[in-house]
């Protein structure tokens, strides 16, 4: 899927989505990817919602997003409770949906000029 809305110079906009991976500002990445307007965490150590800890995420919270988006892949899968419980605790929203609804909602939410993050997994 091409996405083709512009925005700001300087911003991290997710351009394209599927074939195994997602393009951020026209750049593939194959492997998962966190990504932020003014931040990129490329080749992100997690690759299915399964495997995802709490520790694996707190360099991405550190960065006090106003909301996270975990896209879980090609489906919307749930990851561990702890994960849930630990990310509304510390008052950050969190929305768990497919990659593909991930890349799409982040572009959105990063042009209403929201501190987003999207966690988007790319199965290995």
């Amino acid at each position: 899927m091409k996405m083709t809305r512009e925005y700001g110079e300087g911003q991290n906009i997710i351009t394209a989505y599927g074939g195994g991976g997602v393009q951020v500002n026209q750049v593939a990445h194959h492997e998962s990817v966190v990504v932020l307007p003014d931040q990129l965490i490329p080749q992100w150590p997690v690759s299915r919602v399964d495997d995802l800890k709490l520790e694996a995420l707190e360099p991405v919270l550190a960065l006090s997003p106003e909301i996270v988006l975990l896209g879980t892949g090609p489906t919307l899968r749930w990851p561990p409770r702890e994960v849930l419980y630990a990310i509304r605790a510390q008052g950050i929203g969190l929305e768990v949906m497919d990659t593909s609804a991930a890349c799409r909602t982040y572009n959105i939410v990063m042009g209403e000029g929201r501190r987003v993050a999207a966690v988007l997994l790319i199965p290995g």
